[in-house]
């Protein structure tokens, strides 16, 4: 895994590289990083080129203001996708990565081949949603290290919480580490989101899409309404919104099938 940076609108961008043949990029959610994919992208680099990027204002990429819309965060793995001159791209988004994903397919249709969304979803936030991230903006700002211990916890079965403990605190120590503004500045941008279901009718390119189960979150019943009259294959993976974590062998599974089957 090779560890690269690039100059973009005067802030730093982080991504790492491995492997050769086509492309994937990796988009990790909120208060996550690129590390996430690790396990991921060690398998499949062996038969592709792998990117995974740390998003604005996550990992080692820096802030470029005070809201990061989704096409912003788009538009900054676009000047990556540029740097490496890369084209006919699967991207693979887990949960706030799924919608810059989106967003990237909107953007830049012409060298999108595939859109894999992992705990995701295309709809916007309800009210109900931005009041949330209006409550939990407010909380950081008091004690941005209680919100981000209780947040991710919170992602976690009692049960999980147990037999994950060590990548749970991995994950919360690195969430930890993260700059205020990065995290305020993602659910800004997460709370103005467009919808974009729209894409799953008529989108250019393939898209798939992965659910937990238990997906406290996004939860199963809602996410599915969304595929109602559309022609996307999706799998159901028994786990819940941390798939990569509590259910890590069966979304390889899931995302092996979808990135290797070749369009019909």
């Amino acid at each position: 895994m090779i560890h690269k940076s690039l100059t973009y609108k005067n802030i730093a961008l982080s991504y790492c590289e491995q492997g050769q043949g086509e492309p994937i990029i990796f988009l990790h959610g909120f208060l996550a990083t690129a590390n996430m994919w690790e396990y991921f992208t060690k398998h499949f680099s062996r038969t592709h080129q792998v990117f995974s990027v740390d998003l604005l204002g996550h990992g080692q990429s820096e802030c470029l203001g005070y809201i990061h819309s989704m096409e912003d965060m788009a538009d900054a793995v676009y000047a990556i996708v540029q740097e490496n001159q890369l084209e006919n791209l699967t991207i693979v988004g887990h949960s706030m990565g799924g919608y810059v994903a989106l967003a990237f397919g909107e953007l830049y249709p012409d060298i999108v081949n595939k859109i894999i969304l992992v705990a995701s979803t295309s709809a916007a936030d309800s009210a109900e949603r931005k009041a949330n991230r209006d409550r939990s903006i407010s909380i950081i700002k008091k004690n941005s290290a209680t919100f981000i211990k209780m947040a991710l916890s919170n992602l976690f079965t009692d049960e999980n919480r147990i037999n994950h403990h060590t990548e749970i605190d991995n994950a919360i120590t690195q969430a930890l580490q993260l700059p205020v503004q990065g995290v305020i500045a993602a659910l800004e941008g997460m709370k103005e989101r467009t919808d974009r279901e729209v894409l799953l009718h008529f989108a250019p390119y393939t898209i798939n899409m992965i659910f937990g189960e238990y997906d406290t979150v996004m939860p199963l019943e809602n996410t599915l309404q969304q595929l109602q009259g559309t022609t996307i294959e999706h799998s159901i993976i028994k786990g819940g919104h941390m798939l990569h974590i509590d259910s890590k062998e069966l979304l390889l599974q899931s995302l092996d099938t979808f990135i290797n089957k070749k369009a019909e």
